[in-house]
């Protein structure tokens, strides 16, 4: 192999990695559905919105339970507040599982710049018991795919959602 076809081929195999990583990167389009969830090529969890603006029950459910565990410190529709940061770009730009051990152990950052401390709601059933269903709610916030306010449509809660839930609270 000659000088310039070495290189081409280096450069060939520097740029394929680059390709994947692109598509692997999508974390918000649902490729398929399971008992009214909805989920992208890598079985994250996320949110599906109907033409007409029906929204998945996930979605919709994040909504309400973000409204009454979390937007308190991080304000209305996760647009953030000056006690604690914006979350509508967390869960898109964030990991699912590196959002889902923030919310369950917390996080501390103190130093000079920065005095943050997430509380750990690994022992809070309406946080825990929903928390699929609030990163969904977040994920469709930070794609501008729901509008600021509860959503006026949605789908029904699936049976299996029904039991789920029963079974995390204890019912």
């Amino acid at each position: 192999m000659n000088a310039p076809t070495r290189l081409l081929a280096a450069c060939l195999m520097t740029a394929v990695p680059f390709a994947v990583q692109a598509q692997e990167i999508d974390n918000l389009t649902a490729v398929y559905s399971e008992d009214g969830r909805y989920f992208t090529e890598d079985d994250v969890p996320t949110y599906n919105v109907a033409e007409d603006g029906t929204v998945d029950w996930l979605t919709y459910s994040g909504f309400r339970r973000y409204h009454s565990e979390c937007h308190v410190c991080h304000g209305p529709e996760g647009e953030g507040s000056s006690y604690a940061p914006a979350l509508k770009k967390s869960a898109i730009d964030m990991d699912y599982y590196e959002f889902r051990d923030v919310v369950t152990n917390g996080r501390t950052k103190v130093n000079a710049a920065e005095n943050f401390v997430m509380p750990a709601f690994g022992e809070n059933p309406n946080v825990m018991c929903y928390l699929d269903d609030i990163y969904v709610y977040l994920k469709a916030r930070g794609a501008d795919v729901v509008p600021r306010g509860r959503p006026g449509r949605k789908e029904s809660k699936s049976d299996v959602i029904r039991e789920d839930e029963n079974a995390c609270l204890g019912h």
